[in-house]
């Protein structure tokens, strides 16, 4: 342990030194300062603190990945280069520590700026608006949607109505000999369920659409709740907004009839412009004792002329506080960053610093758009699918994910809670498990790699 201890600081070393990890500290020092007085969002104060939160960690993370990346695949590649490694090798350490001491440098650095800039992040997040003109109801509004964290609850798609759906639509083309001749069954099943999707969706002048939610639970019968939403539409309207009228509450009494109901039923009258997230609040005691919640869009022909499809319905309900929901959301960035220091230190094993740091940035780049690549795989051809699964699938397996839910500044724009858990699995599977497989697969190559050849 003395050993790997004394490589992790040899390392630290040589990354102070190094240019550009001078430059990226004095980047960060500057803009995220500059960036909390410039941003301003949408004019309010909730609109400012997303943008500067959201770039402020993006900013952050996408610096402090160059920099793992720059650090990982110079460390020993320069050591190599510089035949300084001989100096080492001769002395009673293994290879494998040798790796493990300049992870573990890269590591410590990256949880050092990390949580330096991550904390001036979070101090300048909570200044801004005490120095604010904002008015109460804008403080309190920030209060309730951005110091805060919620769960979103999501009602669930039933799968199988629209597959047993888009089956019929398949054999109802194949019966009138209408099937597209250049496209495969798959996808032509593909592109029909994505139709019944949408059109399961949609809400046509005069129609309504109901979501169900079941075991809701607030913490606080006292507190409120909010409903998060946008809108697309199948015509833009003249002034692209949508006028909606939303009931939320025990809807059971509205469908069932009159009775001894326990819970009101909320009704929402909002005019707002489309594919834009909006959100708005009830009391938490629209839900019933049971846990049910229901929540109704109904499109008013008199007001609207064109079809409204509401997209990410969400219900949010407060489950923390903004602090520990930011101390995960910072860890989370921590996980990628392992990841990044794992593959740049297994990769300069066995090629160059110019190579190393190539292949270094085209992961972390298809780590961003993970989801994407994932997506455009999924709709190949049957037998295109099966070679994909066999050879490229593993692969991309490998790769990291840092889009989607694995993107650390989505839970701070809307407050949404990133629980342990999900955190938990992060760093079982990226952190540890891959980052892992990298280091060892890189320590074999290390190991037997011949570092100087004998002369006599």
């Amino acid at each position: 342990m003395h050993s790997v201890w004394a490589v992790a600081r040899n390392t630290i070393a040589q990354a102070v030194r190094m240019k550009v990890a001078v430059i990226i500290i004095i980047l960060l020092v500057i803009l995220l300062p500059l960036m909390s007085v410039i941003m301003v969002g949408d004019g309010t104060l909730l609109g400012k603190l997303q943008t500067f939160v959201s770039y402020g960690l993006s900013l952050t993370s996408l610096l402090l990945c160059f920099l793992t990346i720059a650090v990982s695949t110079y460390t020993l590649t320069n050591d190599i280069k510089r035949m300084q490694i001989h100096l080492v090798v001769t002395k009673p350490i293994r290879r494998f520590e040798i790796l493990a001491g300049k992870l573990l440098g890269v590591v410590i650095l990256d949880v050092l700026l990390l949580s330096v800039f991550a904390g001036v992040i979070y101090c300048l997040a909570l200044f801004i608006p005490r120095i604010s003109e904002a008015g109460a109801d804008e403080l309190a509004k920030a209060r309730r949607e951005f110091f805060t964290a919620r769960v979103g609850l999501s009602a669930d798609v039933d799968e199988e109505k629209i597959d047993t759906l888009a089956r019929r639509a398949f054999e109802k083309l194949q019966r009138s000999r209408q099937l597209p001749e250049t496209m495969t069954k798959a996808e032509i099943l593909s592109e029909l369920r994505g139709r019944e999707r949408a059109q399961a969706r949609a809400v046509e002048p005069g129609g309504q659409r109901v979501w169900e939610f079941e075991n809701v639970r607030p913490s606080d019968p006292n507190e409120t709740l909010f409903v998060r939403y946008k809108y697309e539409v199948s015509v833009n309207p003249a002034d692209y907004r949508v006028y909606g009228t939303w009931l939320i509450g025990d809807y059971r009494q509205v469908r069932y009839g009159l009775g001894n109901w326990d819970s009101p039923v909320a009704r929402i009258e909002r005019t707002e412009p489309i594919r834009q997230f909006h959100e708005f609040e009830v009391s938490a005691e629209v839900v019933a004792p049971d846990g049910y919640l229901a929540l109704v869009f109904f499109n008013n022909p008199y007001l609207n002329m064109t079809t409204i499809i509401p997209q990410e319905v969400q219900v949010l309900l407060k489950t923390g506080s903004f602090t520990g929901n930011y101390i995960r959301t910072v860890l989370l960035i921590l996980a990628r960053l392992i990841f990044l220091a794992a593959l740049g230190i297994s990769v300069s094993t066995w090629l160059s610093f110019p190579v190393a740091i190539l292949i270094c940035t085209v992961v972390f780049f298809v780590g961003t758009i993970n989801g994407f690549v994932l997506e455009s795989f999924s709709a190949l051809g049957q037998g295109a699918s099966i070679i994909y699964s066999i050879t490229l699938r593993p692969i991309l397996w490998l790769l990291p994910k840092f889009d989607g839910e694995f993107n650390p500044t989505r839970y701070m724009i809307s407050a949404e809670v990133l629980s342990w858990q999900f955190l938990g699995r992060v760093y079982a599977v990226t952190a540890l498990f891959k980052s892992v497989l990298l280091l060892l697969f890189g320590m074999w190559v290390f190991s037997s790699r011949e570092i100087a050849r004998i002369v006599v």
